[in-house]
């Protein structure tokens, strides 16, 4: 007997907005101009978006690249008929070479080796296969340095099946506008580049810009960007001698894409002096009404936010009280009037005028909201809306 696919009925979901997802990939693509063009980034799920939706999405609207960081995360948006560019950001694994040449991806390489085997694949399927190269500039992760370019150079002009298409780097602190690093990274980028044209290599993309230095630093687009965060509605502050800044050229009306939701579980009334939570560390100090939410540190909610972080209920704020659990999450809803179970509760987004955002948590958490999105987990089931 067949048994249908059971949906998720524990009422801890995720709703994400497609229509501001294309919003906000037009906003990018009015800032930067036609002359650029703009591979959006999907990796990390989408930065727990959902990547396929979301890639869906973001191609209906234009887009003709997609970042990934691996074959894995790639195959599911070809298997879903994406037709656009997928551009892997952080190479590949020996063996996986084929499938990469198969499947019409686009590798990041940076060694030799990396060419040998791209090169024997796309000649014995026939083709002829892009790829893009990355420079370390001083970041230290990935890329050749300008000491082993040459011997990079030599590999690439060895190969006919291949046809080196892109040139990049990444940007250590671009949100940093007062960091010396990056003009440096700017500059042992450009002399990269003069040296692949002396040998005869002209890429026709050249890259560098992720969100924060698509915002403030024109300089750095060349003719593509790779924006990430600013597509799901955020990016990091900017920084000028240790401290925060602002201005209307360091500002992006992106808006977040991603709304967290929950619903009370149980309601108690409790005394004061009454210990709430592991270890007891919330203690009240008056008779209190507390909602339990379905909604814990295995959802992704930030143990770290524990007693400082806030909810939505019934238009109004409800502070977390004590510690976070793994499944669960206890709110004070004291003096909001009609609370009861099954009420629904925002844990991110916003209502009537009340916003509590990933930035939020990211501070409480002394973290950054790319974290704080990467992690909420699956058990939390994304509905595209």
């Amino acid at each position: 007997m067949d048994r249908k696919i059971r949906h998720a009925t524990r009422p801890t979901w995720a709703e994400v907005s497609l229509s501001t997802l294309r919003q906000n990939f037009r906003l990018l693509r009015k800032h930067v101009g036609s002359g650029v063009s703009i591979c959006a980034v999907v990796k990390a799920d989408a930065y727990g978006h959902g990547a396929t939706p979301c890639a869906q999405a973001l191609e209906e609207e234009g887009a003709l690249w997609l970042g990934v960081t691996s074959l894995d995360e790639a195959i599911p948006l070809r298997d879903a008929g994406i037709r656009a560019r997928i551009l892997l950001m952080t190479g590949f694994w020996r063996g996986e070479e084929e499938e990469i040449v198969r499947l019409q991806l686009t590798p990041t390489v940076w060694e030799p080796g990396q060419v040998k085997l791209l090169e024997k694949a796309a000649a014995s399927l026939g083709v002829k296969h892009a790829v893009h190269l990355k420079i370390d500039t001083g970041m230290g992760r990935l890329g050749v340095t300008p000491e082993e370019l040459p011997r990079v150079c030599a590999a690439l002009k060895s190969s006919p099946h291949l046809e080196l298409e892109g040139l990049s780097t990444h940007l250590a602190s671009s949100e940093v506008l007062d960091a010396p690093s990056v003009e440096e990274q700017l500059t042992r980028f450009s002399k990269a580049e003069r040296l692949l044209h002396s040998e005869g290599l002209r890429p026709a993309l050249v890259h560098a810009a992720n969100t924060s230095a698509m915002i403030s630093r024109s300089q750095t687009w060349y003719n593509m960007v790779r924006p990430g965060l600013a597509l799901y509605g955020y990016y990091l502050p900017f920084e000028r001698a240790g401290r925060e800044v602002s201005g209307s050229g360091l500002r992006l009306p992106v808006k977040p894409v991603l709304t967290w939701k929950t619903r009370i579980l149980s309601l108690r009334d409790v005394h004061a002096n009454q210990a709430l939570g592991y270890g007891g560390t919330y203690v009240t100090k008056a008779p209190a009404r507390v909602a339990a939410l379905p909604v814990g540190y295995a959802d992704g909610l930030n143990r770290q936010i524990s007693a400082n972080g806030r909810v939505i209920v019934r238009e109004s704020y409800a502070p977390i009280l004590g510690r976070i659990s793994m499944d669960l999450t206890l709110v004070d809803v004291t003096g909001l009037n009609g609370v009861s179970v099954g009420d629904e509760v925002i844990l991110l987004g916003s209502s009537d005028g009340l916003s509590v955002d990933a930035r939020e948590h990211a501070q409480l958490a002394k973290t950054i909201p790319y974290e704080i999105l990467c992690n909420i987990s699956k058990r939390v089931p994304r509905r595209p809306i």
